[in-house]
């Protein structure tokens, strides 16, 4: 079957190699995939990796490279494996990629799979990925979809996923006023999510201009700022009520920078959330953590249960995830329409599908 596979950075190969087995293992289903998105951690994995590829066996899966990559990913069940009975063969999917100990795990004996020390993920950590013909994952991976939900929008859970929880690890409600620093594919699906939740005033931060132009055109009561341009905080604090700034401001990017104008731009007992993954340590002004009396919190991926809220709030309408997609290409296309694409620094894409039929 045909594959796109890392192999060092800047080193992406679609290659063909041997599909996996028509008769899955034990627990195990062999899903046909449509559609994969591209994601952020792909991207960096792709410019500087490998970061969670293994180099040597995974220590739960014993995955190593090449790796097949893709994690935001469904498709069509074609065969199961004995002791599987929450789908069938015909059922279309959504992948849940995380992998990890069921038992005997601190943190799987209290249903938080995902913070798991021994965590491992379909595209990154696992012989198998989206960005690939077909792919074999646990059952615990696959859920159901209903006719409502798109083969495309059932790609889009994993990263939806990720916006609700970050907005949930805020706790963001109907009312709050609630910032989001980063203009990218999970910077605006958080906005969506908080939307989705009733907050606003909403607020956007980001250095791409394209960025915050398309953002508005989906949010058209939505506040843009360019922090090359704009004073981010004191822009908040006037929009505000009290001028105290908001409630609720949510870094999406993983840029020290954002991170600093969030802390500015909350207000005294607000809450910060920390989304996107910095690349190494960040200097933060503790006094003002402190002073202002503020919650600090990390939004690691998501809890595995999200899977059906999130795909009832796609499916609704409530959660209009698909309007985040720029580009659908072919897995042949991939580096150079795909990767290169987001790469270039003019940011004209935001999420690029990759569609597997064609």
């Amino acid at each position: 079957m045909r594959t796109l596979r890392f192999h060092a950075a800047r080193d992406l190969r679609v290659e063909d190699i041997a599909a996996p087995p028509s008769n899955p293992p034990p627990g195990q289903v062999l899903v046909r995939n449509r559609f994969v998105g591209i994601c952020g951690t792909d991207l960096h994995e792709y410019a500087y990796g490998p970061i969670f590829i293994p180099t040597a066996p995974h220590p739960y899966t014993g995955a190593h490279g090449p790796q097949i990559l893709g994690h935001e990913f469904g498709g069509v069940v074609e065969a199961i494996g004995e002791g599987v009975t929450n789908v069938k063969p015909g059922d279309r999917v959504s992948i849940q990629p995380l992998i990890m100990p069921r038992a005997g795990d601190y943190f799987a004996e209290r249903g938080l799979f995902h913070l798991s020390p021994q965590l491992a993920l379909a595209g990154l950590s696992w012989a198998w990925g989206g960005m690939a013909e077909a792919a074999t994952v646990y059952d615990y991976n696959v859920q159901k979809i209903p006719d409502s939900l798109s083969d495309e929008e059932a790609a889009l859970v994993e990263p939806t996923a990720v916006a609700v929880y970050s907005c949930d690890r805020g706790g963001v409600r109907a009312g709050n006023s609630v910032l989001v620093t980063g203009a990218g594919p999970i910077g605006m699906l958080t906005l969506l999510a908080a939307r989705a939740a009733g907050a606003g005033p909403l607020f956007l931060s980001d250095i791409n201009d394209s960025r915050l132009a398309f953002a508005k055109s989906v949010l058209p009561d939505l506040t843009t700022l360019n922090p090359t341009r704009d004073n981010v905080g004191e822009a908040i604090r006037a929009a505000t009520e009290g001028n105290v700034g908001c409630d609720v401001a949510l870094e999406c990017v993983g840029n020290e920078h954002a991170l600093k104008a969030c802390l500015d731009a909350v207000r005294k007992q607000g809450v910060v959330v920390q989304t996107g993954l910095h690349p190494r340590e960040n200097p933060l002004d503790w006094f003002q953590v402190t002073f202002k009396d503020v919650d600090l919190r990390g939004a690691w991926a998501y809890p595995t249960h999200y899977w059906p809220r999130v795909i009832r709030l796609i499916a609704s309408g409530a959660l209009p995830a698909s309007k985040v997609v720029t580009a659908r290409i072919k897995l042949q296309d991939a580096v150079k329409q795909g990767f290169d694409a987001l790469l270039d620094p003019s940011g004209k894409h935001l999420k690029i599908l990759i569609d597997l039929n064609s």
